[in-house]
């Protein structure tokens, strides 16, 4: 196997792994449960859950990429003991991106084709959520329009991934992030000097007990620890490749908390944008647990920014920024798939990205023809995208990152002295403490368990 390529930089790193955090549900699904679930109270709550679960789950893969210098592919083959059987792992990994990209290519596409709308002003004249429904009803049962999105998501993330780590994949993530983050503050201020901005700044950030009375403390527990665990994409190997790419100059307890960090980041300015919005242009109504989905984004969002002045900007520059968060998690989980070729076959970069290009588009089909032309077709009493979304959320991310807990904990796995040593190998960042090994070993794959159970009812 040739030598292992490397980040040309820290921020490389930090910038696309956070992005492969970053994705579309930290854009909208976060605030939209936040406004289901008690507001401020749901915030904190979900902040808490994060430092909980996501950090601690976060420096496994890490840890488990990089001292394995390998993908999920074949990390677990490298560090497990003769005779384990935890290299089947990489069938979870292999199924989970997969199957996370079968549908979350063609919602980025959604983006891509939103964006056009709202820059050649199609938009400007559609008015009412019955009108905006429509407009997403026409594109989704459009089946060639579908098909052309798709591909153009495919081609271009898998184009970038096939010049190479530092000269594509860094490259392009990093300008792309930079600009998400500049397009994300300045949308974020202008929304906030909206005349009814400080209304839904209060809900947003100032906690309320009525608000979670309303909503049910349990529910908005169970709703904050979920939306924690599945806001990283940990679970399936998406994270760990970073890991493998990276240097041991620096301990993984710190860089995990820089990327949880900026994903918060982002899910916390999603808010600002999207609520001061609705307080001012939508009478402070912003979705309830049955809207967390496209029919919010696409309807109630855009019949805000049709109110707005300037809307159709606001409508461009919002639609871009979301392209840039889809964006950057396909070319992640990209690489990570462009991995798994690179070490299983001799093959290179380009004729991997040519082979996958056509197997990615052949394998989003269901999912396509899952909104038009196969929309009667259920399985389990669901369609095909909201069956591989349900597969991949519910239960590969939580066995996934049940799976590496215990690979890394346990004395049946790599165990807790490999796992110590490479985590806090480096001479910058915060170790991880010594006392956090009962927690890690008895109680996190416990609240994993938990979180599994609960996402199966």
């Amino acid at each position: 196997m040739k030598e292992r390529e490397k980040f040309g930089s820290r921020l490389g790193f930090i910038l696309i792994s956070a992005g492969c955090a970053i994705g579309l549900g930290n854009v909208y699904r976060f605030p939209i449960t936040t406004g289901s679930y008690g507001g401020a109270a749901f915030v904190l709550i979900y902040i808490a859950f994060l430092i909980l679960l996501g950090i601690p789950i976060m420096t496994a893969e890490l840890a488990v990429g990089r001292g394995s210098q390998r993908s999920i592919a074949s990390s677990f083959d490298v560090l497990e003991k003769k005779g384990q059987k935890w290299h089947w792992m990489k069938g979870l990994g292999f199924a989970g991106n997969y199957l996370l990209m079968m549908f979350y290519t063609t919602i980025s596409g959604w983006m891509l084709i939103y964006f056009f709308k709202y820059l050649t002003g199609e938009m400007e004249s559609v008015s009412g959520a019955e009108a905006l429904g429509g407009v997403f009803g026409d594109m989704v049962s459009n089946t060639g329009l579908m098909i052309g999105s798709t591909f153009a998501v495919i081609l271009i993330c898998f184009a970038v991934c096939s010049f190479g780590l530092q000269k594509g994949v860094e490259r392009i993530t990093k300008g792309m992030m930079l600009a998400l983050f500049i397009l994300m503050i300045g949308l974020a201020v202008y929304s906030c000097t909206l005349p009814k901005a400080a209304e839904g700044l209060r809900f947003y950030l100032v906690p309320s007990v009525e608000h979670i009375r309303e909503a049910g403390l349990w529910t908005v527990i169970s709703s904050a620890m979920g939306q924690a665990f599945f806001t990283l994409s940990i679970g399936i190997g998406s994270i760990a490749i970073f890991g493998s790419y990276i240097g041991k100059d620096r301990r993984l307890l710190g860089e995990s908390l820089t990327i949880v960090s900026l994903d918060t980041l982002v899910a916390l300015c999603s808010g600002l944008i999207i609520f001061p919005a609705c307080f001012t242009y939508n009478d402070g109504v912003t979705a309830d647990a049955g809207t967390v989905g496209a029919g919010f984004l696409f309807t109630t969002l855009s019949s805000i920014f049709n109110a707005m002045p300037g809307g159709r900007i606001v409508g461009t520059l919002f639609f871009l920024f979301m392209i840039f968060a889809a964006f950057s998690t396909v070319i992640a989980v990209f690489e990570n798939i462009m991995s798994f070729w690179l070490e299983l076959t001799h093959l290179n970069r380009r004729t991997i990205a040519i082979i996958n290009i056509l197997l990615m588009l052949v394998l989003s089909l269901p999912c396509i023809f899952s909104l038009n032309i196969w929309s009667d077709i259920t399985v389990f009493g669901k369609s095909f995208m909201d069956l591989e979304d349900y597969i991949v959320s519910n239960l590969l991310l939580p066995i996934g990152s049940l799976i590496y807990v215990l690979f890394c904990t346990t004395r049946y796995g790599w165990g807790w002295k490999n796992y110590y040593e490479e985590v806090n190998s480096g001479e910058k960042g915060i170790k991880v403490p010594r006392w956090i090994r009962p927690y890690m070993t008895f109680i996190l794959p416990l609240i994993i368990l938990i979180v599994l159970v609960m996402s199966l009812t």
